[in-house]
């Protein structure tokens, strides 16, 4: 949920904001100790520091205004924070956001008195806040605070049961950072908080009971910590529930039919636990989902688990890596996706050929099957997804020639697709060869790609791939695909990787491909190329092996022979020598050797005295 920290002040004459002399002097304080100057902060000037870049000044009459703003975010600041900004006791929004501040933050600036918001987020701020090695405790003295935001740094420490002591506090976010120990039993007494997210952290332990019957929370995120214990969420109380990620933990024990309560919930991430078991059935009654991850949880029966969610009628993302293991993919007709848009479905080991129920999807921009045991041909509807920028049929067994039609593809095409992102609590995960499998929580963090490698594929490359001139990555390794690389692959403008190594194609490199001044990954080896290395541009960048496995091929001036000797493996060379000229060799030595025997007389018998015998009759 967008989060504005502007004051909305009336605006004021310039030249009548000047501020009251001790908040200039802890303004001026907290500039001594940046190493980066701010712009638009000029303290040789009149004391209107109301003017300067990032200051709100409250809208009292006269000449002694005060602070109540400073919002300095993304401004890229360097150094450290001092204690001066204690001197601002009328401040009521402090946003430091996105910079590049480091060490402690110092506990001055946890006692403003009337601070309402704080984000410190996303610097370099490092160790425990204080020597207790937790959050200070004039922290939990500040009744105004409604928003404290500290994701992004590396802090350290517990999370103090003095928390609770912030009675207004909305929104608490806390990660991505290294805090540790058990969460505490404390969220009753936060009654107004809609937001606690503790994402990226180091917590372990069983899920307080206050938090899992918390009445006022709308979005819950723990993903990626420690936390252990059956998942133990009472939704009758959490009625306000619209965001809950609890992905990458130790939970275990059967997905909670108690989840079916929660009507509002739109994001929902139990990702990488161990779960097990079958999809409740009760699933089908959450009408208000749009994303669901369960990859990676040990889930069985895929039909079953189809069947169930096709119900959630607004169902936009699902994640479904590693579950299912060696089942055949269902392909029953009758199922029905209208709202997907993503769906990864990689590294079950699933069977049969693509599902037919796919097509209907018709909103796909996000197609992910790789790593399972898939074969036939690949569909030529595939390529009918106007909005699919990524695609990714990787190590299956699919075969056939590659369809025309995903020369086609609009979004890889024009590139005019409106990405919709997951929340914050959802997490994509993709499988990956020889390790973990990565993690986005953003689509847009997806580069446009078609990745058919590891199947076995065979014809040609279409000229038609140059019509994509938004695609990113195109990754053909490891295939059967033969003939020449196209001239017009140089129109994929946007391309940063291309792969057609470990196939049969043939011809020479096309020169145009130098024109491809993003491509910074380019691997043809192992195929059957000849003639000159082109030079110039990105070319000259790309290592040896890159090229390597092509005999034909050379850096010097060299061209393509009508004829290539293949180059054949110790297999095939055995073969050859046996082959028909082998064969008609030996026999026309043969004729010969016997004509010279006979000519020489070594074929015929030495003559000799015939015997006759007598036969006498009577």
């Amino acid at each position: 949920m967008a989060l504005s920290l502007s004051l909305e002040l009336p605006n004021l004459n310039s030249e009548t904001l000047t501020c009251n002399p001790d908040d200039l002097r802890a303004l001026n304080g907290f500039s001594n100790c940046l190493v980066s100057t701010i712009p638009g902060w000029n303290s040789t000037d009149s004391p209107g520091c109301c003017t300067w870049t990032g200051v709100t000044c409250d809208n009292s009459t006269g000449f002694d205004r005060r602070v109540v703003g400073l919002e300095l975010g993304s401004k890229r600041l360097v150094g450290k924070i001092c204690g001066s900004l204690a001197g601002l006791n009328q401040l009521r929004v402090l946003n430091f956001s996105h910079n590049f501040l480091q060490g402690s933050p110092p506990d001055e600036l946890f006692s403003l008195p009337n601070i309402e918001i704080i984000d410190i987020s996303n610097n370099a701020f490092v160790g425990s806040i204080n020597n207790k090695g937790s959050l200070p405790e004039s922290l939990f003295q500040l009744q105004t605070l409604s928003e404290l935001n500290l994701q992004g740094n590396s802090l350290s420490g517990s999370l103090s049961n003095g928390i609770g002591n912030l009675s207004n506090l909305v929104k608490l976010d806390i990660s991505s950072n290294l805090f540790s120990g058990v969460l505490p039993d404390i969220f009753m007494r936060l009654a107004r908080l809609e937001q606690f997210s503790a994402r990226s952290n180091l917590f372990t332990g069983h899920l307080p009971t206050s938090l899992v019957n918390s009445p006022s929370l709308q979005m819950l995120n723990l993903n990626n910590n420690s936390l252990s214990g059956p998942i133990n969420l009472n939704c009758s109380a959490m009625k306000n529930l619209v965001s809950l990620g609890l992905g990458s933990n130790l939970f275990h024990g059967p997905i909670p039919n108690s989840l079916f309560s929660c009507r509002g919930l739109k994001a929902l991430n139990l990702g990488r636990n161990n779960l097990g078991g079958e999809l409740p059935n009760n699933f089908k009654n959450l009408k208000s989902l749009t994303q669901l991850s369960l990859s990676n949880t040990s889930l069985s029966n895929k039909l079953s688990a189809l069947r169930i969610l096709q119900h959630c009628r607004n169902l936009s993302m699902l994640g479904l890596t590693r579950n299912f293991h060696d089942e055949q993919i269902p392909n029953d007709v009758s199922l029905e996706f209208k709202n997907l848009n993503s769906l990864i479905l990689a590294n079950c080991q699933l069977r049969g050929p693509i599902p037919q129920w796919l097509r209907r999807c018709h909103n796909l921009q996000f197609l992910d099957l790789s790593w399972n045991h898939l074969g036939g041909n690949i569909p030529s509807w595939v390529g009918k997804f106007d909005s699919l920028f990524y695609l990714d049929l990787s190590n299956n067994s699919l075969k056939g020639e590659i369809p025309k039609s995903l020369t086609e593809l609009q979004s890889l095409v024009s590139g005019k697709v409106t990405i919709e992102e997951p929340v914050s609590s959802f997490q994509l995960y993709t499988a990956r060869q020889g390790g973990p499998g990565l993690s986005y929580r953003q689509i847009s963090s997806f580069r446009p790609t078609i990745d058919l490698s590891y199947n076995i594929l065979q014809g040609p490359i279409w000229p038609g791939f140059g019509n994509l001139k938004r695609i990113h990555v195109l990754n053909l390794k490891e295939n059967k695909i033969s003939g020449p690389i196209p001239n017009n692959l140089s129109g994929m403008t946007d391309l940063e990787k291309l792969d057609l190594s470990h196939n049969k194609l043939s011809g020479e490199i096309p020169h145009s491909l130098i024109n491809l001044s993003f491509l910074s990954t380019f691997d043809i080896s192992y195929n059957q190329l000849c003639g000159q290395i082109p030079l110039g541009s990105q070319f000259d960048t790309f290592p040896n092996t890159s090229f390597e496995g092509n005999n034909g091929l050379c850096h010097a001036q060299c061209t393509c022979q009508s004829e290539q000797i293949p180059v054949l493996s110790i297999r095939e060379r055995k073969r050859t020598i046996i082959g028909l000229p082998f064969k008609i060799g030996a026999a026309t030595g043969f004729v010969l050797t016997v004509i010279c025997c006979f000519m020489s007389g070594l074929a015929l018998p030495k003559p000799h005295k015939r015997k006759y015998i007598r036969f006498v009759t009577s």
